[in-house]
């Protein structure tokens, strides 16, 4: 096998290992994709300042997120259906975050259930919930949390209603994926795939059925779902929910100053700038336009991190230098985790960590907790003293 030096290398082999319904929820956004696409592309607009004659020894990438020890400032986002990925792809990826120093986070529409990871894993990990209509499944999910030792609540909160995905309605996502003449044909060519899903019983959303009500069985999930999110989302309720928790809350879908300011004034030990991975609203602006904004605006009263559009080291390095504590990566290691399993979230981490240590040092800085908006070109600098 080829040397795995980029992001990209991992993700051709994911396309080639993954059916294709799994390998379309994940890369893909909703309707023109317009906000998907310039999640990547704005990064590539921040231009990077070379520095010469700087000593570059004793370099480290070590900081905190949310009070937390991180070997980069980097967390695994939620991210659901990772054990269609690959079988057990929860268990594997935290598995791979533990090891490398970097926390997990599970989501609620996850094929391992909150006690499979916790039963499969040494490390405490984050859990991801949405605002859902059912108070009595949220407080028992919640405490399924606790019992599990998980040590933050991430809370999604720009999910009332879903964004439509065009790909996964015209592929029919379903877990387990529905036998379909379509699906049947694309899966023919996954064995090694559909080889490793028939040695797990795990291909549920093993979170809701069996716990939440109506949800006895996988084929009334879709309806379920349908259902569970609540429109009438407001302020007071996402602040009932982080009481609920009563202990370390992560808000994360945040994309307007104003919201952030108010995410900032109930608490949230930090706020996660994100459009949900161009998921939602298209036509939206990219995280990374978004971030200085934000950051000036909420200043140090909590921390604020970037989700949505990192695919290289370099863009966490960049986002860094914008202000954020902290990021999170969905793709980037999903694609990792499709193409070789836990092997896979491990090159991916190796991969973001050789590039932001390396570009951090011909900036000129040494230490992550060091980077400032200094190492950056921004459009708006390139008239006038880089002209």
């Amino acid at each position: 096998m080829p040397a795995i030096t980029e992001i990209a290398d991992l993700k051709r082999l994911y396309r080639r290992r993954v059916p294709k319904m799994f390998y379309d929820y994940a890369e893909s956004g909703s309707w023109s994709e317009q906000t998907f696409r310039e999640n990547v592309s704005d990064f590539n607009e921040i231009r990077l300042r070379q520095r010469i004659a700087v000593d570059m020894t004793n370099r480290t990438t070590k900081t905190q997120m949310a009070g937390q020890d991180v070997a980069m400032p980097v967390a695994l986002a939620p991210v659901g259906l990772l054990g269609m990925q690959s079988a057990d792809g929860e268990i594997k990826a935290a598995r791979a975050a533990a090891k490398f120093g970097v926390p997990f986070t599970l989501s609620t529409m996850s094929i391992c259930s909150i006690e499979d990871v916790a039963e499969n894993t040494d490390t405490p990990f984050w859990f991801q919930v949405y605002t859902l209509k059912d108070d009595d499944f949220m407080n028992r999910l919640m405490s399924r949390a606790k019992a599990a030792n998980c040590s933050a609540l991430v809370i999604t909160v720009d999910l009332q209603i879903m964004g439509q995905r065009h790909k996964d309605i015209k592929n029919g996502l379903s877990a387990p994926p529905k036998l379909t003449p379509a699906s049947i044909a694309n899966m023919m060519t996954k064995i090694p795939w559909g080889l490793e899903m028939l040695q797990t019983k795990r291909r549920f959303f093993g979170n809701v059925v069996g716990h939440a009500s109506g949800v006895s069985d996988p084929a009334s999930l879709s309806g379920w779902i349908a259902e569970a999110f609540d429109p009438s989302l407001d302020w007071d309720r996402v602040k009932q929910l982080m009481d609920m928790w009563d202990g370390k809350v992560i808000l994360k879908g945040i994309l307007d100053v104003e919201d952030a300011e108010k995410a900032a004034e109930l608490g949230a030990d930090a706020i996660i700038v994100s459009n949900h991975g161009g998921r939602q609203l298209d036509g939206a602006l990219s995280s990374i336009r978004m971030l200085e904004p934000i950051v000036r605006a909420v200043g140090d009263k909590t921390e604020i991190w970037l989700d949505s559009g990192i695919r290289s080291g370099q863009d966490i390095l960049k986002a860094r230098a914008l202000g954020a504590k902290g990021t999170m990566i969905g793709r980037a290691f999903v694609y990792g985790l499709g193409a070789m399993g836990e092997r896979g979230v491990t090159e991916a981490l190796n991969v973001l960590h050789k590039e932001l240590d390396t570009s951090m040092a011909l900036c000129g800085k040494r230490d992550i907790n060091e980077v400032t908006r200094d190492i950056l070109l921004v459009p708006e600098d390139f008239e006038g003293r880089y002209s």
